[in-house]
């Protein structure tokens, strides 16, 4: 009976949050919920393993994997987009590779989680609260501010309907971006990236990483923005140049940050990011919801049944 991994389940989740039963009979399920820091431990957990479900980017497979790991055949990734996988290495290999449907919503909901926590002052709030203290701190008001989005697909457009609905002015750029779109979600087209981040209040990112937005926010960029500014970050990280955003952090040149995405996950110990004042830094937590995770493990369990069963499968690439 072939085995089936499912790696970095970190909350322990995987087995409860979908009916495992179509494939309870034609597989072993090898849940794990820490993460392999090296690939040598990953390779002596999977080496066996026929089947392996990952969540999102969490686990990289590079080329180098796949090549040890001659047993697999199928590999089940969060999402229909991951940037972590060898498509053409996969294909070199004899794996299929396939996704699941991902909700638009939660990172949504988190990227305004973020800018409220930091417009609010939410968070050292909280905290002085606990330790005795009252109202040390005044808050920025929203309405009447600027938005500006850096990417209006899917999730940005949402963003951009709620930065509406509580009275800010809205842009939007993006390299493709066109009149038309922005004026169908009722949004101004910034000029340039250069006029957004210049005319912004709040920045956030949703663009997709490819060659052209890696590194996109880099010094010269940050350099634009207010120093009142807020950046956001919800996306993908590799689209921030993480030391400039710390510099300018710690220099105190903008006015925070908002991020749930890092170069390196889970942060260590002793990352800078643990320790800047002004930044709200949340664990990736933009995806991992109850219902995403339902659809990710029960999709997930349907492409392992459908693959098992000779059908058609959400190949990716």
């Amino acid at each position: 009976m072939p085995t089936c991994a499912i790696l970095d389940d970190y909350q322990g989740v995987s087995t409860s949050l979908a009916d495992w039963s179509p494939v309870g009979d034609a597989v072993v399920l090898r849940p794990f919920r820490e993460r392999f820091e090296t690939q040598d431990a990953l390779v002596a957990a999977i080496a066996d393993c026929e089947i392996v479900v990952i969540m999102r980017e969490r686990t990289p497979f590079p080329a180098s994997l796949f090549a040890r790991l001659p047993r697999l055949r199928l590999l089940v990734t969060s999402g229909m987009r991951n940037a972590a996988i060898d498509l053409a290495a996969a294909k070199a290999h004899g794996v299929t590779v396939c996704g699941t449907a991902s909700a638009s919503e939660p990172p949504v909901e988190l990227t305004w989680a973020l800018i409220l926590a930091l417009a609010r002052r939410v968070v050292p709030e909280a905290n002085a609260l606990r330790a005795g203290g009252w109202q040390s701190t005044v808050g920025a008001d929203l309405a009447g501010r600027r938005l500006g989005l850096l990417g209006l697909g899917r999730i940005g457009a949402r963003v951009a309907r709620i930065g509406l609905a509580f009275g800010m002015e809205v842009s939007a750029w993006s390299a493709n971006l066109t009149p038309e779109r922005a004026a169908a979600e009722g949004v101004a087209l910034s000029p340039s990236k250069a006029a957004l981040l210049a005319d912004s209040d709040v920045v956030s990112i949703h663009l997709v990483l490819a060659e052209r937005t890696r590194g996109l926010i880099d010094a010269a960029a940050l350099a634009l923005m207010r120093p009142h500014a807020l950046l956001i970050n919800t996306a993908r990280a590799a689209i921030v140049d993480e030391a400039a955003l710390q510099a300018a952090l710690a220099e105190g040149r903008i006015g925070g940050a908002g991020l749930d995405v890092f170069e390196t996950e889970p942060l260590p110990a002793d990352s800078p990011w643990r320790s800047l004042p002004n930044l709200l830094a949340l664990p990736h937590l933009g995806y991992a919801t109850q219902a995403n995770y339902r659809t990710y493990f029960s999709e997930a369990v349907a492409d392992i049944r459908a693959f098992l069963d000779g059908k058609p499968v959400r190949v990716i690439g």
